[in-house]
Parts: C-alpha cells; sequence; structure tokens
C-alpha cells in the first residue's frame, strides 16, 4: 500500500532524486571552507524531502482509527508502531543518500561520525511531525505549526547561522540543539563555534536529538498520571455517594431486597438491618398480611 501511487513512497522518491540531482550538479567541486553551506543546502533539501510524508501522517492516523474500529479485525498501537518504524526507515535512507551525495562534492565531509551526526540531526528536525501526528488526537493544522517548531527554534537559537551572536544568556540555549554540536564537528567553521565540547561531542549531539522525544513522553506520561488521578477522585467520590442513607433509600425504593445485597457488597456503612426490616414489612402490607396489624374477630364469625 505504501509503495502504491496514493501510498506517498513513489512521491517521495522522485522529489528526493530530482532534488538532490540538482544538488549534484550545482554543488560539484565544492572548495575547502564552504562546509557549512553545503551542510546546510543539503540538510534543507532532506528536510522538504521527508516533510510530505509527515504532514501524511494525521491523515493516515485519521483514517486507520475509522478502519480499525469498524472493522475490529486490526490493533490501532500496532499500526501506529509500524508506520513509525516505516518512517524512521525513510528518515533513514534519505539521510544516508545525502551523507553520500555529499561526499561526492566535497572530501572534508567524511567519516563515520559524521554521518551519525547528519543522520541524528536530521531526525531532531523530524521526530516531532511523527509523534504529534501519530500519538496524538491534534489536527492537522496544529500538528504542522507545532512540528515545524524544533526547525524554527534550531534558526533562532542553535548560533549556527551566526556563531558566537546571540544575547548573553539567551544564547545559551545552542546547548539543546543538535546542529550546534554538528557545526562543532564541520570543519572550517568549527573553530567559529563559541564554547565546543572538548570530547563526546557526538553523544551530546545524540542526546540532544531525542530531547524532543523526551519533553514529548514526558508531557503524555503527565497528562496520562493526571487523567488517572481525576478518574480515581471521581471514582472515590462516586463511592462516598453512594454510603449515603438517602442513595441506600433510594436503591431499596427502586430494587427492594436485591438493592441490599448490592449495598452490602459495596461495604455501605448505613443500617441494612433496619433496612432490610423495613423492605419486609413493607411487602407484608403490600400482601394485606403485616404481621404488626391485630387479628379482630367479627361478631358473624361468633
Amino acid at each position: 500500500v505504501e509503495f502504491s501511487a496514493n501510498g506517498g513512497i513513489p512521491g517521495i522518491a522522485g522529489f528526493t532524486t530530482f532534488a538532490f540531482g540538482l544538488f549534484l550538479l550545482t554543488f560539484w567541486n565544492s572548495q575547502p571552507g564552504s562546509e557549512a553551506l553545503v551542510l546546510i543546502a543539503a540538510g534543507i533539501i532532506s528536510f522538504f524531502s521527508v516533510n510530505p510524508y509527515l504532514l501524511q501522517l494525521v491523515d493516515w492516523r485519521i483514517f486507520m482509527i475509522e478502519e480499525a474500529e469498524a472493522l475490529l479485525h486490526s490493533s490501532k498501537s500496532m499500526n501506529k508502531l509500524l508506520k513509525t518504524n516505516l518512517t524512521v526507515l525513510l528518515i533513514l535512507i534519505i539521510s544516508s543518500i545525502q551523507f553520500g551525495i555529499m561526499q561526492a562534492v566535497i572530501d572534508t565531509l567524511s567519516g563515520v561520525d559524521m554521518y551519525f551526526a547528519i543522520l541524528f540531526d536530521n531526525a531532531s528536525l523530524m521526530l516531532a511531525p511523527i509523534c504529534l501526528g501519530l500519538y496524538t488526537n491534534l489536527s492537522l493544522q496544529a500538528v504542522q505549526i507545532l512540528g515545524a517548531f524544533p526547525f524554527l527554534m534550531m534558526i533562532f537559537f542553535s548560533t549556527t547561522f551566526s556563531p558566537g551572536a546571540g544575547v548573553d544568556g539567551l544564547k545559551n540555549l545552542r546547548y539543546l540543539f543538535s546542529r550546534y554540536y554538528l557545526f562543532c564537528m564541520t570543519p572550517s567553521v568549527d573553530i567559529m563555534m563559541e564554547g565546543c565540547p572538548e570530547s563526546n561531542n557526538l553523544l551530546y549531539l545524540i542526546l540532544s536529538s531525542l530531547l524532543i522525544v523526551f519533553i514529548f513522553l514526558t508531557v503524555i506520561g503527565g497528562m496520562a498520571l493526571r487523567s488517572k488521578l481525576q478518574k480515581k477522585k471521581h471514582s472515590e467520590s462516586k463511592r462516598q455517594s453512594m454510603m449515603t442513607m438517602e442513595y441506600a433509600e433510594l436503591q431499596v425504593e427502586l430494587f427492594g431486597e436485591k438493592a441490599l445485597k448490592k449495598l452490602k457488597h459495596i461495604g455501605s456503612n448505613v443500617d441494612l438491618k433496619s433496612l432490610e426490616n423495613s423492605v419486609r414489612s413493607k411487602s407484608m402490607e403490600d400482601d394485606g398480611t403485616s404481621s404488626d396489624e391485630p387479628v379482630t374477630v367479627s361478631d358473624e364469625t361468633v
């Protein structure tokens, strides 16, 4: 299905081939010193190659949920997990293409560390639409706006577009963005970056690229915990209301002796014995054989 005309993969493949083909032609024989420009241009192409597929995740999620509820034959969670794996695989493939094309146009951005740095830097900009598009109930417009925030914040706070610039204190936010650590690994621009780590640069890059996932899981976990506490509070409030004499009398009025068993089961602290006697007394009155009514003998009987 994903490789059909409506699946999205063929369109992504076509656009990626076209865009990186133009990149190869226009950046061919790039000279040392232009690494930052090559890196930014290739990263933008990768982002816009994957972005159409990320935007259709909302429509896919809505359609999948409706189909699963109608047919009752598939797991929504499993479908979301498979879609997530496919999207991550697509990011991996396009990032690998980006790295290979960059090797063709300039030979100073090579090495295993640079490959993983490019991969996780791309992922840091694309994980937010995946999380919001598949694992929330947000609309397409909301996902587009919130999903673009990592890219927008990276431009403002990573200091990679103007190394060393920014207001003191505010520019310390650069340590939260993987693009900052990527530029600390990039020849000719690394000496311009302020405060680059002396070691474990790749580790910091990977951790910062997963910051969006950590924040998302924290928010989702907090919301789930809040919902659980609210349900527990509502259940406790409901249970307390079921312990009152008014509730017990209403249940007895509606269901008779059956209500007594239910009240006993839930641990009601009302006087069930008096209620039971009341029910029996009322039942006997309805039958006209109340035990409290005195027996009289008429004159005719005598």
